[in-house]
């Protein structure tokens, strides 16, 4: 298992994740965004599918603020995602807790995210390949329902997901 990891106010953080993750993609890749609306912490994958979605990109994108992919109908949406798309190879994007001194940082790494973990929950493991964001530190007891996470940290991480994402597809296709 391999992984890449770099902060996202890093002015190369896009082009790292997206150097690891151009080889994951391919003609039947899909992004699969997970998280809710609902929680700031965790709006991260939301955002990231939204943006992609605004920004017109070409592979298929599911999880977006309108229409989430969270804890209540992520084995649901996992189903009709696998279905539509046979043979496809998932890449998830998802909010992550961990280290104080490592919020901020953006992982992409070639084994799948396990969503819910972070939280006690278990749920369907998502990807073949996954770029995470910890927005906040699993010390806290209160876990993404915190309200000292800053939109601005989830903003400022969605916006470099988003452009590592698109700038691995141009790696890919135009190199």
């Amino acid at each position: 298992m391999s992984k890449i990891k770099a902060n996202y106010k890093d002015p190369l953080c896009y082009y790292d994740i997206a150097f690891f993750l151009k080889n994951y993609i391919q003609d039947n890749t899909v992004i699969v965004c997970i998280g809710t609306d609902r929680c700031i912490g965790d709006c991260l994958g939301p955002l990231v599918g939204t943006l992609l979605k605004e920004r017109g990109f070409p592979l298929p994108v599911y999880g977006t603020i309108s229409d989430p992919i969270h804890a209540l109908n992520i084995e649901r949406k996992l189903r009709e995602v696998t279905t539509i798309h046979s043979d496809s190879l998932i890449i998830g994007v998802d909010a992550c807790l961990g280290d104080t001194d490592c919020i901020g940082e953006i992982q992409a790494r070639d084994y799948p995210i396990h969503p819910g973990k972070g939280v006690g929950k278990l749920l369907p493991e998502v990807g073949a390949a996954s770029v995470i964001g910890i927005v906040d530190s699993s010390d806290n007891n209160e876990l993404f329902t915190n309200r000292n996470i800053r939109l601005d940290l989830i903003m400022g991480m969605a916006k470099v997901i988003t452009e590592a994402i698109i700038h691995s597809y141009y790696l890919k296709y135009n190199f």
